[in-house]
């Protein structure tokens, strides 16, 4: 009886998947068309490479965001610290590196490991201590930028010492192609994700909490420990957007950061995953990094004031989350 509850709870997700995910992800598809062709038109500026660059670059760092806010979302939680957890990985490379002087590979792992604990404390606390996942990863987000701050005297630091940190993220590896080695790690780990999530019993088990916790927990899973390790997960995928930050600024800002988790929350919503849990994509999470990086970078490109570009930005995350609950609303 146990592993027909369990085979159930593993199998009634992938029926999600398969049904209203798809046309999320046309409609995604389209708009991401949509915008790219209003921008050409409206700018010539737009379509230069340079500015192509420029947009895959900022996906690149939502967009790994995103990919960890989506196992989180998919559980029916959330995570409102991956900016300023970001910051702090950022900061912990540049301390390591710059003020330890310590090699560029402990930096970049402590800066991950960063990300990692601050998303496994997280987890901790919403399984362990029964604190809801808006209060405790608003509650991190405090921290991290407190400690962000406090650890670096509230002053950037550089890494004009270390000329190969930069070419982490904008160094190229492909002969001949000029894309920078952030947009790279960005789809290498965008077909991790997507393995991890529909090939693993990770990836099973958050589905199956997202769909039911309840009963998941009735079929014998240990859902404080999955939820832990998802978190902890998330929190990996912050740690090296934060060490690709500051690679590509060549620095670790640590006022930078607040801000990035909504941009990021909205691609994973615009990719059709729902905020009530249970259903959501990798490949969905992807279009919706890059609609918001082509939306940012079309607004400024058309010198649209950096007001009104928030405000635009606005709109759109109360849309996506207007569009999730429709999508509720039908089933």
């Amino acid at each position: 009886m146990k592993a027909d509850s369990i085979q159930g709870q593993l199998e009634a997700p992938k029926l999600k998947k398969t049904t209203g995910g798809k046309l999320q992800q046309f409609l995604a598809i389209g708009s991401l068309v949509v915008l790219v062709i209003f921008f050409s038109i409206a700018s010539p500026n737009f379509m230069q490479w340079s500015n192509i660059i420029g947009i895959l670059l900022s996906t690149a760092v939502i967009g790994i965001l995103a990919l960890g806010a989506t196992f989180v979302i998919i559980t029916g939680g959330i995570d409102l610290s991956v900016g300023t957890v970001m910051t702090l990985s950022s900061v912990m490379t540049g301390i390591i590196i710059v003020n330890a002087n310590l090699p560029l590979i402990f930096g970049i792992i402590g800066g991950i490991l960063t990300g990692a604990l601050c998303g496994m404390l997280c987890g901790f606390a919403i399984t362990k201590l029964g604190i809801p996942p808006f209060v405790a990863t608003l509650a991190m987000m405090m921290i991290a930028k407190g400690l962000a701050l406090v650890i670096s005297d509230a002053a950037p630091i550089y890494f004009t010492d270390h000329e190969m940190f930069s070419k982490i993220a904008l160094g190229t590896i492909i002969p001949g192609i000029d894309i920078p080695n952030a947009v790279l790690i960005f789809f290498i780990l965008g077909i991790i994700a997507a393995v991890i999530l529909s090939k693993t019993i990770l990836g099973r088990f958050n589905f199956a909490i997202g769909s039911n916790e309840e009963a998941t927990k009735l079929s014998g899973i240990s859902v404080d420990r999955w939820k832990i390790a998802i978190y902890g997960l998330a929190g990996v995928f912050t740690g090296i957007a934060g060490v690709l930050m500051a690679s590509r600024l060549n620095s670790a800002q640590p006022a930078l950061g607040q801000g990035y988790e909504l941009e990021a929350i909205a691609a994973v919503v615009i990719g059709g995953t729902s905020l009530s849990g249970g259903k959501g994509t990798i490949i969905g999470t992807i279009i919706g990094a890059l609609i918001m990086s082509v939306l940012t970078n079309g607004l400024r490109v058309l010198s649209i004031p950096q007001e009104w570009q928030t405000v635009v930005v606005g709109v759109v995350i109360i849309f996506a989350v207007y569009m999730d609950i429709l999508r509720r609303r039908k089933k």
